[in-house]
C-alpha cells in the first residue's frame, strides 16, 4: 500500500481523520470534485447535507475504482460545504459515516473542510475532491 496514515505526537487527535499521510507510490490520481449527482446527473438529497455528503463519498469511491484505486490509496481529501456553519458538523459526519458503512472503508486520510459561498449549482451543498497515490 502506498499510503501510511499517522497522527504524530504533538498534534491533536481528530477522530474523523489522521493529521499526516505519507505517500510512497509512483502514480498520482487527482479526482475532480464530486458532487451529489447520481449516474444520470440527478442531484441526490436536495436540501439534505448528510444525504449529499454520502452521495459525494460514494461518487469518490466510484471515481477511485475507475482509476484502479480505493479509499486506502487516498492521501488527501478536500471538502467544500456551501454556507458552512459549525452546527452543520453532525450532518456532515452522519453522511460520512453512512458512506463509509456502505463502502466498507475505515481509512481516515487527512482532510480539509472549507466553507464556501456557493458551489456549481444552487442545489449542491457539498463537493469533495481527493488525491490518491498508487504503487
Amino acid at each position: 500500500m502506498a499510503i501510511t496514515l499517522v497522527n504524530p505526537g504533538g498534534l491533536p487527535e481528530i477522530g474523523a481523520y489522521q493529521q499526516v499521510s505519507i505517500a510512497t507510490g509512483s502514480k498520482l490520481v487527482f479526482l475532480a470534485g464530486q458532487v451529489a449527482w447520481d449516474a444520470d446527473g440527478v442531484t441526490v438529497g436536495e436540501g439534505d447535507l448528510a444525504a449529499q455528503v454520502e452521495q459525494c463519498y460514494l461518487n469518490v469511491g466510484t471515481a477511485l475504482a475507475g482509476a484502479g484505486a480505493t479509499f486506502d490509496d487516498v492521501a488527501k481529501l478536500t471538502v467544500y460545504v456551501a454556507g458552512w456553519t459549525p452546527d452543520m458538523m453532525p450532518q456532515l459526519m452522519d453522511g460520512i459515516t453512512r458512506a463509509a458503512t456502505k463502502l466498507g472503508v475505515t481509512a481516515t486520510p487527512p482532510a480539509t473542510l472549507l466553507g464556501v459561498a456557493a458551489l456549481d449549482v444552487p442545489e449542491h451543498l457539498v463537493e469533495i475532491e481527493a488525491t490518491a497515490v498508487l504503487d
